[in-house]
């Protein structure tokens, strides 16, 4: 990745890249969706395309500076990174998907000052594309000195018809308790888990983490985790949940349930199935043991002790 990296996603600013974010309004250019029968002042492309179909659409740059302007355009490939944002991958990285489906008349466009040039591509989805969601996007990118690549880019989404099947998985449950020095008393917990979207719809999961003791005792909740960001087919999502006051119940058994969140073309969430997950970890009250066990051998000196005075009361040595 170049060391520096501007991106604007379906016209809101998405900021991304290995070195200082660039302010979409520090670029001296914009990026719109034409206004055509699909609509106008979209956000960005929404297509449901059957397998082989092909769709026409274009994308309106716009030259605020007061030189011409020359412009790579591409599309890409789309991904979540690792803090939940949207991204495309850069020019030099092979897409597979969306990234090869669009194509432009030229892989360079120049725009007058003041200016703006639609600029028409074909959207033409191969006849083997597997149903279901597929998420990339155009891009306008300007490279300048110094290996900076700054891009305004906006998203396309697919959808290949055929059946849609969304379904998420979690996976890697793991529980770590820290206990504590003080006897009988509560501790924390940290609960972590992997969020897989297995199916071939994008989708989000609101999720939550519970703990419960021994013959169910002590059940507690984790703190408020946040909704994963869309997850497109295939990607995962690491996630650890914090669960406070967590008794030393020997035996702790976590349940991660997840809510499925799937967002219709028209912007509408629905909500799927929930799906658990279990795992076990021990909660051994190891300071309250060490106490009953200096208390049992405190026990057993005293009544030895005794034992033996009375064994020398009743006993004398002779004179």
């Amino acid at each position: 990745m170049r060391g520096l990296l501007a991106t604007l996603l379906a016209a809101v600013g998405v900021m991304t890249g290995a070195g200082t974010a660039v302010a979409a309004d520090d670029v001296p250019w914009s990026v719109s969706t034409a206004a055509n029968s699909f609509g106008s002042d979209r956000q960005n492309y929404s297509y449901t395309v059957d397998p082989g179909g092909e769709v026409q659409d274009a994308l309106v740059v716009a030259n605020s500076s007061k030189t011409p302007l020359t412009l790579g355009v591409y599309a890409a490939d789309g991904f979540t990174t690792d803090d939940g944002r949207l991204d495309l991958l850069t020019d030099d990285a092979k897409s597979t998907g969306v990234g090869t489906w669009v194509h432009t008349p030229s892989a360079q466009v120049t725009i007058q000052p003041g200016k703006s040039l639609q600029v028409p591509f074909t959207l033409a989805v191969p006849a083997g594309a597997t149903p279901g969601d597929h998420l990339g996007g155009i891009v306008t990118s300007l490279k300048q000195s110094g290996d900076v690549d700054r891009r305004l880019a906006i998203r396309i989404r697919v959808r290949v018809s055929g059946a849609l099947e969304p379904s998420v998985s979690v996976d890697d449950v793991k529980i770590h308790y820290s206990g504590t020095a003080v006897p009988f008393a509560k501790a924390d917990a940290t609960v972590t888990y992997t969020i897989r979207n297995t199916g071939n719809a994008i989708l989000a999961a609101r999720p939550s983490t519970s703990l419960v003791g021994l013959f169910g005792a002590g059940r507690v909740g984790s703190a408020h985790v946040d909704d994963t960001p869309q997850l497109l087919p295939g990607e995962s999502w690491k996630v650890s949940a914090k669960v406070d006051g967590v008794r030393p119940l020997i035996r702790e058994t976590g349940t991660v349930t997840l809510l499925p969140l799937l967002t219709d073309a028209a912007g509408s969430t629905g909500t799927l199935d929930t799906v658990t997950a279990t795992a076990h970890a021990w909660s051994i009250p190891w300071a309250a043991l060490l106490v009953l066990v200096v208390l049992c051998l405190a026990v057993v000196v005293l009544v030895t002790s005794r034992r033996v005075r009375r064994a020398r009361t009743s006993h004398p040595e002779a004179a």
